[in-house]
């Protein structure tokens, strides 16, 4: 059990010290990843930005995920999903391009209008604050991989452990502290998991 983001995010750095990480840029998934992806880049040095995606809704049930999408377009599709709900590909088209549109504007409000840190080459971590389905973290990951990191590692407090076996082969590493059986929804493992606005996330992007 977490106190909060914050000690999630302590938490975590010490354990990636602990592994001998190395990272070059920490790439948070907003909002909620920004208040544990600040301890982590400090400790290990590293600049801190973002990478935003977001899911796809199912056309009957718009908070059900059958995919993400990056803010650069990189898409993750549950494909048995997809296929049990008989989405057609006329949907699947127009809800991908809405959604990459609305993460543009979400990256460009965090970055201030700036693009995605230099990737070329460069150890990158990403972290959230914890992984249920795993969409969003997957479309995040095949942008960093597209905007070609040498190495990309996944660090989260907690996942279920299906949606992390999943992940392993989206990134070179992934590092969850807990992976408990009775996995429901990431918030049962903070004690504070209430909701992170927009001005606080930025602050966290100051430099420190």
């Amino acid at each position: 059990m977490f106190a909060n983001r914050s000690d999630a995010g302590d938490r975590l750095a010490a354990e990636l010290e602990d592994r001998g990480i190395e990272a070059d840029v920490v790439l948070g998934i907003p909002r909620g990843a920004l208040p544990v992806a600040r301890p982590v880049a400090d400790a290990l040095g590293a600049d801190l930005g973002v990478v935003v995606a977001r899911k796809l809704g199912a056309p009957s049930n718009p908070e059900l995920a059958i995919g993400a999408v990056a803010s650069d377009g990189s898409v993750w599709l549950n494909d048995d999903l997809v296929d049990r709900l008989g989405v057609s590909e006329s949907y699947l088209e127009d809800v991908r391009e809405r959604e990459a549109a609305n993460a543009r504007k979400k990256a460009d409000r965090y970055r201030g209008g700036e693009p995605l840190p230099e990737l070329a080459g460069k150890r990158v971590v990403v972290v959230d604050d914890g992984v249920a389905t795993g969409a969003t973290a997957i479309a995040c990951l095949r942008q960093v991989r597209e905007a070609g990191a040498e190495r990309v590692v996944l660090a989260i407090p907690v996942g279920a452990p299906d949606t992390i076996a999943a992940l392993e082969s989206e990134a070179d590493e992934v590092i969850a502290l807990v992976a408990p059986g009775n996995f429901r929804a990431v918030g049962q493992f903070y004690r504070d998991f209430g909701q992170v606005t927009d001005e606080e996330a930025v602050g966290y992007l100051e430099d420190r």
